[in-house]
């Protein structure tokens, strides 16, 4: 592309390569970038599919590693919130990629076994941070201090460190040797763990704000939310968070034949799987809302329903029954809701139906109905301190373990400025030419991949149901991806308007004749008003949205005025920016 004097506002970035900040810059990544921009870290989708795609597990690995901390953890729980983004989900477009099970694969395939440790960012500071807590949260605060140049030291009240990454969620989901592995690598850093320390008990909460620079808070939520129904606190009646730390404890627990859970997201569904491995014969889970209203992952809902046990949406308790005797069955008085208006939260309260009251009988009930932070330990007089911060669930309430990583890097940038006096860190967009993207319209047409699983019968409590892709699976899945960090424009002042580009595309409207762009005053490009005719076909736009980055229209334009860059964020320290 020809150098310009001054960089034309009708292009979609503020320059034509090189580290930039503009508002365009990061309007143009947030909006072609979908999947990145909803996923809470900030992780560079595009680019590990780009390098499974490529068998460059190790740099895939590493991508991840950068910025959401536990990528073998991750890619097997995560909530998935860039899935639902991804443009290959849209209408007709077929099913998204795998985005989580391809940050797996980058794990499962990459050839080195010994840890993997980042570079530190930053010299050693000499500030010292405390964190209380050991969970995901905690560890991902820890660790980007850390490279950041920072002494951190993590208490930790239980014996071991993750938070329920151990003590919730059950190795049927997630192995411990790959969280193990993940806090190794954190601890290789230069993060000081020091577990069975109760903050508040063992070490006063005020001795450690006096003896660190800083003291971050990231003991999530492991108090008990109990509803406020008849009978809740009868025997044969618990907290299903409880009743996972026994089992991951190894405290015998006897289930009976039949268990009923109450609620609809993981503590709820990982209760009843639990259930059913430690011997219920009948399990079933009452749910207040739909199926689709659930705060978890489609497939585990599907698997839940594999093993045998059974669901039933819109049911909600309205008191327990059973007697004051122990050794009494739980008798569980239901009814049907349905949905109402939305409430506080903004989603659809559930009301009962009226006439719809009926019992069911359990030896067992467990509570799925969410936790909260407990902050008995706490000197409310110290948390309201400058130097003391929250991160993670203890932050923003119990959510999941991806918006905790997301919410504890924030946390960690705050907590930089604070005791170093100064932002060091910028996010930028950064712009390199590229020759080709390696896409092709083919790849369009590939099926999201079918991972395989555990046979129904070789299921136990310990023994992991995901089996991952293989290798050519993960390959072929980082194939579908878009590869949206990629992008094709047009320079019209070279265009010679042949209209090759035209008869090349694969997508109808990936190109567009317009007669102008629409700007907003932060000069980002909002929309484009297409032509009606020859009268008013001023320029050629390619459409991010329509475009599949097959670089069909680059390869016939015969005087090149078609580019392609590859666009990236990062962070930089602020020192080595341009001013």
């Amino acid at each position: 592309m020809a150098k310009k004097a001054q960089w034309p506002i009708e292009f979609v970035m503020s320059q034509e390569q090189g580290v930039v900040r503009a508002p365009k810059d990061f309007d143009w990544v947030r909006k072609n970038i979908p999947c990145q921009a909803a996923c809470p870290a900030g992780t560079d989708i595009p680019g590990y599919l780009d390098a499974i795609a490529h068998k460059d597990y190790a740099a895939a690995y590493r991508i991840n590693l950068r910025d959401n901390v536990f990528p073998a953890v991750l890619g097997r729980v995560c909530t998935r919130p860039c899935e639902p983004a991804c443009r290959h989900g849209w209408e007709g477009l077929g099913e998204p990629v795998a985005i989580c099970f391809s940050k797996r694969s980058a794990s499962d395939f990459m050839q080195r076994t010994e840890p993997v440790v980042l570079e530190p960012v930053f010299p050693s500071s000499g500030k010292t941070i405390a964190v209380v807590g050991a969970g995901a949260a905690g560890l991902t605060v820890a660790r980007e201090l850390a490279l950041w140049g920072h002494h951190v030291t993590v208490f930790e009240k239980n014996d071991i460190p993750g938070g329920l990454m151990v003590q919730g969620i059950p190795p049927f989901r997630l192995p411990r040797d790959i969280v193990a592995r993940e806090i190794e690598q954190i601890r290789l850093i230069g993060v000081d763990i020091r577990c069975g320390v109760a903050v508040g008990k063992v070490i006063p909460f005020a001795t450690l704000r006096e003896e660190y620079d800083a003291v971050i808070v990231a003991a999530g939520t492991h108090k008990p939310f109990i509803p406020d129904l008849p009978g809740v606190n009868a025997p044969g009646i618990q907290h299903g968070l409880e009743f996972l730390k026994k089992v991951h404890q190894d405290v015998p627990l006897a289930v009976g034949k039949h268990v009923i859970v109450i609620g609809g997201g993981f503590t709820a569904v990982d209760c009843a799987r639990t259930a059913k491995r430690l011997g219920a014969e009948k399990v079933k889970v009452l749910y207040r809302r739909s199926e689709a209203e659930m705060y978890i992952t489609g497939h585990e809902v599907k698997e839940m329903k594999n093993e045998g046990i059974t669901f039933e949406p819109m049911t909600m308790p309205l008191a327990f029954l059973n007697g004051a005797q122990a050794t009494e069955r739980v008798r569980v008085q239901c009814c049907k809701t349905r949905l109402d208006a939305p409430d506080e939260s903004g989603r659809r309260k559930p009301v009962p139906v009226p006439d719809s009251v009926f019992e069911l009988e359990a030896d067992l009930v467990l509570l799925g109905t969410g936790q909260e932070p407990e902050t008995s330990w706490l000197d409310q007089a110290c948390i309201e301190d400058p130097g003391v911060f929250k991160a993670g669930d203890f932050s923003m309430g119990a959510l999941s373990l991806i918006d905790a990583i997301g919410d504890a890097k924030k946390c960690a940038r705050k907590v930089d400025a604070y005791v170093m006096g100064e932002r060091r860190l910028r996010d930028v967009v950064v712009i390199e030419n590229a020759e080709s993207t390696g896409r092709t319209r083919d790849m369009d047409a590939i099926p999201r991949q079918v991972m395989s699983l555990l046979p129904l019968e070789q299921r136990a409590l310990t023994d992991e149901v995901e089996l991952g892709l293989n290798e050519q699976q993960s390959v072929e899945e980082a194939k579908r991806c878009y590869l949206c960090h990629y992008k094709f424009e047009i320079d019209n002042d070279l265009c010679i308007y042949c209209d090759r580009c035209l008869k090349v595309m694969p997508v109808d409207n990936c190109i567009v004749k317009i007669s102008g762009l629409q700007y907003d005053k932060s000069g980002r490009i909002t929309g484009y008003t297409p032509s009606r005719d020859s009268r008013d076909y001023n320029m050629l736009f390619i459409d991010q949205n329509e475009c599949i980055r097959c670089g069909a229209c680059a390869e016939v334009c015969p005087v090149e005025c078609i580019s392609l860059q590859k666009v990236r964020l990062e962070t930089r320290s602020a020192a080595d920016l341009p001013l």
